[in-house]
């Protein structure tokens, strides 16, 4: 009489390994999806500023231009008009001798930011329409008067 057992399967699959093969399967899309926004050209992965360290220095600089025209009892204003993009000086502010430059970022693509530098005689300046694509602009105004700094900051959707 001969008892022989039905063979076994030496290779049984139970839900450790159901488990790890989960993770293998996630960490294989996951990585496959990095690899792909990192090399596509259309995803776009540059910084908001090239050369942060620089920038970082002078920030105290501009917190202090900021905390001055916070100071200011009427500050300019700075909206969307049919030609383009007005800024307007208090009328109590000397405009004979202000000097600054308006910087225009653009949040959905940096290719589009550019600075306007002036010099004002007069309580207006226009920024022309045809210099703006139209959308969400973070637009910064800095400017010097009789010797001290100013900046405002303020977002338009031109």
């Amino acid at each position: 009489m001969s008892t022989d057992l039905p063979l076994k399967n030496k290779f049984t699959f139970n839900w450790g390994h159901s488990i790890v093969l989960a993770f293998v399967l996630f960490m294989t899309f996951i990585g496959s999806f990095v690899y792909r926004v990192q090399s596509n050209a259309k995803y776009d992965n540059e910084l908001v500023v090239d050369d942060y360290y620089k920038h970082d220095v002078h920030f105290g600089d501009e917190l202090a231009q900021f905390q001055n025209a916070q100071k200011l009892a009427n500050k300019p204003q700075i909206e969307a008009v049919a030609e383009g993009i007005q800024v307007t000086f208090p009328a109590e502010m000397n405009t004979q001798n202000i000097q600054g430059k308006m910087s225009f970022y653009r949040p959905s693509d940096k290719k589009l930011d550019f600075e306007w530098p002036f010099s004002k005689s007069g309580p207006t300046l226009l920024i022309p329409k045809s210099k703006l694509a139209g959308g969400l602009w973070d637009i910064t105004l800095s400017w010097q008067n009789e010797g001290k700094s100013y900046a405002v900051k303020q977002t338009i959707y031109y």
